[in-house]
C-alpha cells in the first residue's frame, strides 16, 4: 500500500524544516513507519510506502507556500507552480484538471488543502487528533493513530445499502475516521476542517442545453488519449533483477513464480471493448509503448497484452477469439494466462489486509494470477462501464427533460430481450414514477423496505432495470442481516430523509450513476491492495478526473442507446487511427463471471461454511451464523440467491479476521497496543446503536 499522511495542528511549533512529528511514548517521535518526509512542522506531510521517485513531486514557491502531487500527473513543474498561486486564492478545480491519477496537497501558510478525485479511487480521510485534524489517503493509519474502534453502523450500512450515501454518510469502518466525498476537497486551517466541493452544480430547474454528440465523443477520445499518453511519458521502471535460472522454467515463468512483473508497459486484453481500447491506444501512440530493450522479449516496441483463459468455466470462447484477433497487431506481444479450479472465486482466501473491506477480496487471488504475468505498468479497463453506460434510472432523467422519444430504443431492446409486449408500459411507468418521486420519499421507501424485510425483486434483464428505477435500493446482502442491523440502517435513512428535504442536487439517473461509480472505484482500490504484485502499478485511465468529466458530458440520448459504450469506444479508436476491429467487438458478456462465481462457491462451500461457524459478523450483531451457513449451502446447491450478496458477507468476514489478526501499527512512538480496534470485537447487544449515531 502507498499513502500520504499528515496533520494540521492548532498551534505552530518552532521546529526546523527537516523535523516533524509529535512526541509519543517514552519521548519517541511519533511518525509513520516507512515514511518519507515531504515537509515538516507545524503541519507535516509524509509519503508512506514504495512510491517511485517520479510519483512524488513537491514544488515550492517559498517556505510557507508549496504543493505536493503524488501519483501520475501530467502537469509540468511550472504548471504546478501556477496552480499553487491560483489555489492560494481559493480556486480548487484546476488542481484536479491535469491528466493522470494523483492526489494534490497545497500548503498556503497554515491552510492545507487536499483534493480528492471525482470517482473515489483516490479518497481522502480525516480524523480529529490532539486538538487538530489528521488526514491521509488511507483510513487505517488514522485508525491506528486514534486507536479507533469499529463503526458497526457503517458496516451494517455497507451490507444493507452499499450504494446509498444517506446510509453510509461520510463514515468508514473505523469509528471517528471520516471520508471526503468524491468531487470534494478537505481544507484545514490551523486544525479546523472544512469540506469544499470543487465541481459546478447544475440547476434542476432548467434542463441543460443539448450537447453535441460528436463533440462530446471527441472530448472523450482526447481525454483517454491524454490519459494513456501521460503514463507512457513517465519514466520506465525495471523490477528487481532476476536472481537466476530455475530448471524447467523460462524467464517469464520465473518472474511469475517469484511475483515479479515484466519490465515495461502492458495491458489487459480480455476481448471486451474497454481493455481492448486501452491496449490499442497504448500500442498505437508514438514512442516506445512496450517493454525495454534488453528485457523480457527484447522487442522494445511491443506492448505486453495479457488474456486470462478460465479453463474451469466456459462461455468466453467468443471473447477469447476477439482477443486473439486484436493481438495479431504487430505492436502487441500476446500472453495467455490459463486458470483452473484453483483460480476460481473463493478458491484462495488468503491475502493481505486491505485498508477497507470490499467484495473483490473473494476474487483477489484470481486477479493476482493474471497480473503476475503482466508488466511493471499495467493498463486495465476498470470503470469504463460505470462512466460510459447509462444507468437505468437515466430514463427518468430523459422524462424530466421532456425527451420521451429517446426512450424508444432502450425500451425496445428490453422488450426484445424479455419477449413480452408489456415491457414498454412497465418500464415507462417505472421511469415516470421515479421522475415524479422526491428524493426524500425514495429514502423513506427504502427505510420501510428494510424494516419490513421486503427484498424480492423481478428477475431477468427487465427486472433488474425496473429494480434500478428508484432513488435507493437495498444491497444484495441485506436479506441476511439481523433485524437489529436493518432497524439501525432504517433509522439512518429516516434521519437522512429528514435532512434531505431539497434532494441531492442532481437528477435521479445522474445521482444513481455517481453512487455506482463511487462503489466500483472503492472496490477497485481494495482489489489493487489485495492483488498487489510487488513493483507493479495498475492504471485505470477511465477513472481519471478528466476522463470522468468528459464521459459525464455525453448526452443522455447517446448514452441510453443499446451498445452505446462499444459505439463510443469504436469512435474513439477510429479517431486515433484504429479501424480494423474484429467482428462482434463490443458484445457484452457477463454470464461467464456469474458462472465462475457459482462454480467457485460450490467447490468452496465446505470451507465457507466453516468460516461462518463462529463468525465475527455475528459477534458484531450483523448476522446470525446459522442463517448465513444455510444460505451458503443453498447457493452451492444451485438455489437462485444473489451471489454478490454472499460475496459481500464473505469478504467482510475475511477483512474483519485479517484486521484483528494483525500485529503492530502504522506509527512509531507508540506501543504495540496503540492500533485500530485494540479490544477486538466483544459479543454484545446494542453494539450497532453505539456506532450508528448520525454525524
Amino acid at each position: 500500500m502507498r499513502w500520504l499522511v499528515g496533520w494540521s495542528s492548532t498551534a505552530a511549533r518552532a521546529l526546523g524544516a527537516e523535523t516533524a512529528g509529535a512526541t509519543g511514548y517514552d519521548g519517541e517521535t511519533l511518525r509513520p513507519v516507512g515514511s518519507h518526509l515531504l515537509w515538516g512542522d507545524p503541519d507535516p506531510l509524509w509519503a508512506v510506502g514504495d512510491w517511485r521517485p517520479d510519483e512524488v513531486r513537491v514544488v515550492h514557491a517559498d517556505a510557507q507556500n508549496r504543493i505536493a502531487v503524488l501519483g501520475i500527473c501530467g502537469a509540468s513543474d511550472e504548471e504546478l507552480r501556477r496552480g499553487l498561486f491560483t489555489a492560494r486564492g481559493g480556486a480548487l478545480r484546476h488542481l484536479t484538471a491535469w491528466p493522470g491519477s494523483y492526489t494534490a496537497v497545497v500548503q498556503a501558510g497554515r491552510r492545507i488543502t487536499v483534493c480528492g478525485d471525482l470517482a473515489g479511487a483516490r479518497p481522502v480521510f480525516h480524523a480529529p487528533w490532539e486538538g487538530g485534524t489528521a488526514y491521509a489517503t488511507a483510513a487505517l493509519p488514522l485508525a491506528d493513530l486514534t486507536e479507533a474502534n469499529l463503526d458497526f453502523g457503517h458496516l451494517a450500512a455497507l451490507l444493507a445499502a452499499p450504494e446509498v450515501p444517506a446510509a453510509l454518510r461520510d463514515t468508514t469502518p473505523y469509528e471517528g475516521v471520516r471520508r471526503v466525498a468524491p468531487g470534494h476537497a478537505l481544507v484545514l486551517r490551523a486544525g479546523a476542517r472544512e469540506i469544499a466541493g470543487y465541481e459546478p452544480v447544475a440547476s434542476l430547474a432548467v434542463a441543460a442545453p443539448p450537447a453535441d454528440p460528436d463533440r462530446a465523443v471527441d472530448a472523450v477520445r482526447d481525454a483517454l488519449v491524454e490519459a494513456v499518453r501521460v503514463r507512457l511519458a513517465a519514466p520506465r521502471h525495471v523490477p528487481g533483477l532476476d536472481p537466476g535460472p530455475v530448471p524447467g522454467m523460462g524467464p517469464a515463468e520465473r518472474r511469475a513464480a517469484r511475483g515479479m512483473p515484466v519490465p515495461g508497459i502492458g495491458a489487459d486484453l480480455s476481448g471486451g471493448p474497454a481493455s481492448g481500447t486501452l491496449a490499442l491506444l497504448a500500442a498505437g501512440l508514438p514512442g516506445r509503448p512496450g517493454t525495454l530493450l534488453g528485457h523480457g522479449t527484447g522487442a522494445g516496441e511491443r506492448l505486453l497484452a495479457v488474456t486470462f483463459n478460465d479453463l474451469a468455466v466456459g462461455g468466453r470462447e467468443a471473447e477469447l477469439e476477439r482477443a486473439g484477433a486484436l493481438a495479431a497487431n504487430p505492436r502487441l506481444h500476446h500472453v495467455v494466462v490459463t486458470g483452473a479450479e484453483d483460480t476460481l472465486p473463493y478458491a484462495d482466501l488468503d491475502g493481505p489486509l486491505t485498508d477497507e473491506p470490499g467484495p473483490s477480496l473473494v476474487t483477489a487471488a484470481r486477479h493476482r494470477t493474471r497480473l503476475a504475468a503482466g508488466s511493471a505498468d499495467h493498463f486495465t479497463g476498470h470503470g469504463a462501464r460505470q462512466v460510459l453506460d447509462a444507468h437505468p434510472a437515466r430514463l427518468a432523467d430523459l422524462l424530466l427533460d421532456r425527451r420521451r422519444r429517446h426512450l424508444v430504443r432502450p425500451v425496445a431492446a428490453l422488450a426484445r430481450a424479455d419477449g413480452s409486449v408489456l415491457v414498454p408500459a412497465r418500464v415507462y411507468g417505472a421511469a415516470r414514477r421515479l421522475s415524479r418521486t422526491p428524493y426524500r420519499t425514495g429514502l423513506e421507501a427504502l427505510a420501510e423496505r428494510l424494516m419490513r424485510r421486503r427484498f424480492d425483486e423481478p428477475k431477468g434483464a427487465v427486472g433488474a432495470s425496473l429494480a434500478a428505477l428508484t432513488w435507493a435500493r437495498p444491497g444484495p446482502a441485506a436479506r441476511w442481516l439481523t433485524g437489529e442491523a436493518l432497524a439501525e440502517v432504517s433509522v439512518l435513512l429516516q434521519t437522512g430523509a429528514d435532512r434531505a428535504a431539497g434532494g441531492p442536487g442532481q437528477r435521479p439517473g445522474e445521482f444513481r450513476a455517481r453512487t455506482v461509480l463511487a462503489r466500483h472505484a472503492a472496490d477497485l482500490r481494495v482489489l489493487e491492495q489485495a492483488a498487489e504484485v510487488r513493483s507493479q502499478r495498475l492504471h485505470a485511465p477511465f477513472l481519471d478526473n478528466q476522463v470522468v468529466r468528459a464521459c459525464r458530458d455525453l448526452p443522455e440520448a447517446l448514452r441510453v442507446k443499446p451498445g452505446a459504450r462499444a459505439a463510443v469506444l469504436r469512435t474513439v479508436l477510429e479517431g486515433a487511427g484504429v479501424t480494423d476491429l474484429p467482428p462482434g467487438w463490443g458484445t457484452p458478456s457477463h454470464a461467464s463471471s456469474a458462472a465462475a462465481a457459482r462454480t467457485g462457491l460450490r467447490l468452496a462451500a465446505d470451507s465457507l461454511v466453516d468460516l461462518f461457524d463462529t463468525p465475527l459478523l455475528a459477534d458484531a450483531g450483523l448476522v446470525e451464523a446459522r442463517v448465513v451457513r444455510k444460505a451458503l449451502r443453498e447457493a452451492a446447491a444451485g438455489e437462485p440467491l444473489p451471489l454478490d450478496g454472499l460475496a459481500d458477507l464473505v469478504s467482510l468476514e475475511l477483512w474483519l479476521r485479517r484486521l484483528l489478526a494483525r500485529r503492530g501499527t502504522c506509527w512509531t512512538g507508540t506501543p504495540a497496543r496503540a492500533r485500530a480496534v485494540p479490544a477486538g470485537i466483544a459479543p454484545q447487544r446494542g453494539a450497532l446503536r453505539a456506532g450508528a449515531r448520525p454525524s
